[in-house]
């Protein structure tokens, strides 16, 4: 048996990592192991600073998710937030390196059992009916006979043709005023919005506005659920004929408006005294044209999706987002400890003003006490010996003070 050093080092070397190399190894491990997933929960902890961005944290009966939101993808939230809110959320795992702790980066979240815009939907309409916007009171009646007419919609949409086509074979006596409008996409709504004040404000006056476009998805008709575009058709001073979608379709713009249209045609019914049907070819056009942009839009998807996935372009701003995050807290640290910093001030202030009140003659005057001076040279009087009978004195009251004169002393 070879004989044991015993001065050899049994310990094998160990390789020390700092807590920013092993924290960077936990991160790269994580987000490698989860680039993608779907987690449900309840939202609790809802926080919005100044920033924009959303933070909170997921929880069920046995576990908590801290999570966040950044700014680009809330500003495409369609529905409200808050607490207590059962959601089905879609991102990837990250590490925060200054806390050492992991966190969800919410790519996609949709309520649970319902769906974004559907909850979107409820909470604009129940706020909306609170104002009084669709009261029944407030609605204007359609001219019986109009001369000329307002049409808001996209002019190269399928509704402006069925509007005019049966108006045309109703109605010849009146003149039609479009004013083009996107109906559909991002920044639709603000597009309508502007077309409806615009077409109130034409010279001469239109009789009646008609908002109008084809039928579609909740999706497709969402820029007819905005808020802008429910105010803009709920102040217009000239009566609105909505005709969004078809006749399973109901959006806010139907509700606020004067009077709804199931249809585009019947939206033309209702503001000409005859009715018509749509020609075969208009239909038929109206097919091939929502099939071939949906086809159009599809192919479109399927290439962002493909570029969104490409690793460069999935956590850009990874840097900026944590730089926001520590000036979120830092904000939230410094004013925390102004109120501390003040609170102490302020109980500093109250103890030397106690001190002050205490130490005060007045406060001994108060208690029942009095000082006594001679009035002719104003000494004060601690000792009766020190007048004779004739001195005028002066007398100091907590409240006030009294002139008298010596008659007779006593020690």
């Amino acid at each position: 048996m070879p004989a044991r050093d015993l001065f050899a080092d049994e310990e094998p070397k160990r390789r020390l990592l700092s807590v920013w190399e092993l924290t960077s190894q936990v991160k790269d491990l994580l987000e490698s192991s989860f680039p993608a997933v779907w987690v449900s929960g309840e939202i609790s902890n809802l926080a919005r600073p100044r920033s924009g961005h959303c933070y909170l944290t997921l929880k069920d009966d046995r576990a908590q998710l801290r999570a966040v939101i950044w700014r680009t993808t809330a500003r495409r939230l369609r529905f409200e937030l808050r607490d207590g809110l059962e959601v089905t959320c879609h991102g990837c795992v990250d590490v925060y390196p200054p806390r050492g702790a992991y966190q969800l980066v919410i790519e996609q979240i949709e309520p649970k059992g319902i769906g974004a815009l559907e909850l979107a939907f409820r909470q604009l309409r129940e706020k909306l009916e609170k104002e009084g916007l669709f009261d029944p009171r407030r609605k204007k009646p359609l001219p019986p006979f109009v001369r000329r007419v307002a049409v808001v919609t996209s002019p190269t949409g399928a509704a402006i043709h069925d509007f005019l086509q049966v108006l045309g074979r109703r109605w010849r006596g009146a003149d039609v005023l479009i004013v083009p409008t996107r109906v559909q996409g991002e920044g639709a709504g603000e597009e309508v919005a502007r077309a409806v004040k615009t077409a109130s404000r034409v010279k001469p006056h239109v009789d009646c506005i008609i908002v109008t476009r084809g039928g579609g998805s909740l999706e497709d008709l969402w820029a007819f659920n905005e808020e802008v575009v429910v105010r803009a058709i709920a102040a217009c001073p000239i009566p609105v004929v909505s005709a969004v979608g078809h006749e399973i379709d109901v959006t806010l713009s139907d509700m606020a408006a004067d009077v709804r249209a199931l249809t585009p045609s019947e939206a033309a019914e209702l503001v000409a005294p005859a009715s018509e049907e749509l020609v075969a070819a208009l239909r038929q056009y109206q097919k091939r044209l929502i099939a071939a942009l949906r086809s159009r839009a599809g192919s479109a998807r399927s290439r962002l999706d493909a570029l969104a996935r490409h690793p460069v372009f999935r956590r850009p701003h990874q840097l900026v987002h944590d730089l926001s995050r520590c000036l979120d807290e830092l904000e939230t640290r410094s004013t925390r400890a102004i109120r501390h910093r003040l609170q102490a001030a302020r109980a500093r202030i109250d103890a030397a003003s106690g001190q002050l009140d205490s130490l005060s003659p007045l406060a001994v005057l108060g208690r029942g006490y009095s000082l006594t001076r001679r009035t002719s040279d104003d000494s004060v009087v601690r000792n009766a010996g020190d007048l004779t009978p004739g001195d005028e004195i002066t007398t100091r009251f907590a409240q006030g003070e009294a002139t008298s004169r010596v008659e007779r002393t006593r020690q």
